[in-house]
């Protein structure tokens, strides 16, 4: 066994990157505090071709040095926003048709195994601060909740663990496969 190297690896340039088909998902940020996070999450997005991030509130923009710490680079491929109210940001995602979901533990959550993904529908992700979670206000304007269940003496996951693993669960579900 050895590693592949950056050849054989065959990624995309950024030009490229923006050129191609993408998951029909779109990740909101709700006044995320940590810039690492927001860097992690650019560079997941990145990973599995999302169509964009809308960074709302508080929540820091690119260029920065702590989000390109972990972002290397993605903040460049990755189509990003900025909106001072998630839930304008949120009105306006329902308005194009798009399917808004938070990730939140609430009383009417979807298990994330059995969320349906319809790939006809666009779907936008919401992802609260690391206190707080998703505002009241924004989770009044949802279509529903989805919740990662977990097992162990903790109550929740890092925002960007979280992300991953909602971003990948989407792609799989999706079964999307990148035209070449």
């Amino acid at each position: 066994m050895r590693k592949l190297s950056m050849e054989e690896l065959n990624r995309l340039s950024t030009d490229d990157f923006k050129l191609t088909s993408k998951t029909p998902l779109t990740i909101v940020l709700d006044n995320i505090r940590s810039l690492s996070n927001v860097g992690s999450i650019f560079r997941t997005a990145d990973a599995f071709l999302v169509e964009e991030i809308i960074l709302c509130g508080i929540t820091a923009t690119p260029p920065h040095k702590e989000i390109q710490k972990t972002a290397l680079g993605a903040t460049e491929s990755v189509k990003w926003s900025y909106q001072t109210s998630t839930e304008e940001a949120v009105k306006a995602l329902i308005n194009k048709g798009i399917k808004v979901f938070a990730v939140e533990q609430t009383n009417e959550k979807i298990w994330l195994q059995d969320f349906k993904v319809d790939n006809s529908i666009p779907l936008a992700l919401i992802f609260g601060n690391e206190v707080k979670g998703v505002g009241d206000e924004v989770l009044a304007l949802v279509d529903g909740s989805i919740e990662i269940p977990q097992f162990g003496s903790k109550h929740s996951l890092n925002i960007s663990i979280a992300a991953g693993i909602l971003i990948w669960e989407v792609y799989r579900k999706l079964n999307f496969r990148p035209v070449s």
